[in-house]
């Protein structure tokens, strides 16, 4: 069996890869970065350490990596012949892939079983944005070749920090990890990945990840941030913050409550082991690193305005989010595009036409003068 699998990054290589070749697939890793490309071919194997309580080093055999930049042919050729793709690419970058498998459906032995499809990304249903990618650039042509795969939806959950210097093509990550995936696009023929569960209705598992994990993970570095902390664990071994950031995921939390009726006792114990993640010691993940593009973060489906937006429609508390989205307009990192560009927002725009353009909240949404009264705040420091 073989995977291809778009983004050989410490994600893909520490969990997705992993997985997949603990399944049994030669993994065939797809990537624009040269040198990341040559130095996954120039080792045989490497090695995934788990830091922290009940971790393990677990060796990745049976993979290579082709550069999709300068070998476009060749991924495609791989695509074809594959049973499972994956990616791990961010959402944004989807749609510089989907060329190579419409190339690649082509191309494949239409009696071949379905190429399995599943993009792992910190997004809502991003499979089927990477679908609709795919069916556009076919354009007529998808009709047919539409039978040659399925697509099924994810959600993943992993911490992969920052790689210490020196690690290669190794890949420190921790011991937990939680991979949802749709089970009925298979039908009677899903994939082979140990660890991975399958579920009849993906929505409230992606939405607990994204407005617990994405949540509570960003919340701490901006307070952290803001208060001049280095790395998420020393964050959250500030009482204060951590206070902050529990407020933030118990409002997350009603929500998901009042919208998926999962069980308060659930959401609480699910929130105490996803803050003591983020406490771990083992993990040197920092404020700047887990900070980094506020713009997305602030977006309109994104972990915080996300959440508010449909907590304030329904009338639940939203002190808490708006709490960590004012700590979020305070992110100062010259080495970040997006918040370089944030700050140069909030020195040249008005409050309103920022929290248009960054939360892409209507003038008239419930949550839109409590944001804009945060950005006002932000502004008035700026002065």
């Amino acid at each position: 069996m073989k995977a291809v699998h778009f983004g050989a990054g410490n994600i893909g290589r520490g969990f997705v890869g992993l997985l997949l070749h603990e399944g049994g697939y030669e993994v065939v890793f797809s990537d624009v970065a040269a040198p990341l490309v040559q130095a996954i071919n120039a080792v045989s194997k490497y090695t995934v350490h788990e830091v922290g309580e009940g971790g393990r080093d677990t060796v990745v055999t049976g993979f290579r990596a082709v550069n999709s930049a300068t070998h476009p042919d060749e991924v495609i050729e791989e695509v074809a012949g594959a049973n499972v793709v994956t990616t791990a690419v961010g959402p944004t970058i989807l749609k510089f892939i989907a060329p190579h498998i419409v190339a690649g459906l082509a191309l494949r032995d239409p009696s071949s079983p379905p190429l399995q499809i599943m993009a792992c990304e910190n997004a809502i249903n991003a499979t089927d944005l990477l679908r609709d990618e795919i069916a556009d650039l076919a354009g007529d042509a998808w009709d047919a070749l539409a039978g040659r795969a399925v697509f099924a939806n994810t959600a993943v959950d992993r911490i992969v920090p920052g790689q210490p210097a020196g690690a290669g093509v190794d890949v420190t990550v921790e011991p937990f990890f939680e991979w949802a995936i749709e089970r009925a696009p298979f039908g009677d023929d899903p994939p082979t990945i140990p660890g991975a569960h399958f579920v009849d209705d993906l929505a409230p598992y992606i939405e607990r990840k994204l407005f617990t994990v994405n949540t509570g993970h960003a919340a701490a570095a901006y307070f952290g941030a803001r208060a001049g902390v280095e790395t998420i664990s020393a964050a959250l071994s500030d009482e204060s913050i951590a206070a902050r950031v529990s407020a933030a995921l118990e409002e997350t939390s009603a929500l998901l409550v009042a919208k998926h009726e999962f069980e308060p006792e659930d959401l609480a114990t699910y929130r105490a082991t996803i803050l003591h993640r983020f406490r771990n010691p083992a993990l040197p993940d920092t404020v700047w690193r887990v900070g980094r593009q506020p713009l997305r973060k602030l977006s309109r489906h994104e972990r915080f305005v996300g959440p508010a937006a449909e907590s304030a429609e329904r009338g639940l508390p939203v002190d808490g989010l708006l709490d960590a989205m004012a700590a979020a307009l305070s992110f100062e990192d010259p080495e970040d595009a997006q918040s370089v560009d944030l700050q140069r927002m909030l020195r040249e725009q008005d409050a309103a036409s920022v929290t248009g353009s960054v939360t892409g909240l209507e003038p008239e949404h419930p949550l839109f003068p409590r944001v804009e009264a945060i950005v006002a705040a932000r502004q008035a420091e700026l002065v």
